[in-house]
């Protein structure tokens, strides 16, 4: 199977303006992923399916991810000359990270028998702006694990067939998988 450069060259070249990023992962497997913007979201999908090198025809796993906001520390070190003398100084630098929710998709080929491919889709934020298009309708295996992620975390998929809760009553108003989520002391006022 091709790498994920690869797989990114081919799919800018074959789709111009897709906007795709390699994603690290610092976890123990360290399989970077490859996330997607909304415009062409449809787009990359069909083609990573479709495409002969690839076949990627499988979704085995579409999970939901709470990425609330954050300050971000990385430590830097820079030289600095003090009185004629040179030393080391280590540094550390904040940043805000803005609050968003991730579709993730684990996508394999039956047919060649290879992935997973990890694709990834990010909305703007956690409260307005927590729409992505569905991948329901390239991958029908997306349709129940995508009602699950809109019930557990919130987010809307665009031309979803059937979007409503799965695990949760129709009356429940929140989502139980984001990291803010506080368990009602008296669940018969739910």
């Amino acid at each position: 199977m091709e790498t994920l450069e690869q797989i990114k060259f081919r799919v800018t070249h074959a789709l111009p303006g897709a906007q795709l990023e390699i994603i690290k992962n610092d976890a123990v497997p360290a399989q970077p992923s490859l996330r997607v913007d909304h415009e062409h979201a449809i787009a990359v999908a069909r083609f990573l399916r479709d495409d002969p090198e690839l076949q990627l025809d499988y979704c085995s796993n579409a999970t939901g991810v709470d990425w609330p906001e954050a300050v971000i520390k990385t430590k830097i070190k820079k030289k600095v000359t003090v009185d004629g003398v040179e030393k080391e100084v280590e540094e550390t630098l904040e940043t805000l990270r803005s609050g968003h929710l991730e579709a993730v998709y684990h996508l394999y080929s039956m047919v060649r028998k290879h992935g997973p491919v990890i694709l990834r889709l990010r909305t703007e934020n956690r409260t307005d702006k927590n729409q992505l298009p569905s991948l329901t309708p390239v991958w029908r295996g997306c349709e129940l694990q995508e009602r699950e992620i809109y019930d557990l975390f919130g987010i809307v998929f665009n031309g979803h067939p059937d979007l409503r809760r799965i695990l949760m009553w129709d009356g429940f108003k929140d989502f139980p998988m984001r990291k803010d989520y506080v368990e009602p002391d008296d669940y018969e006022y739910e």
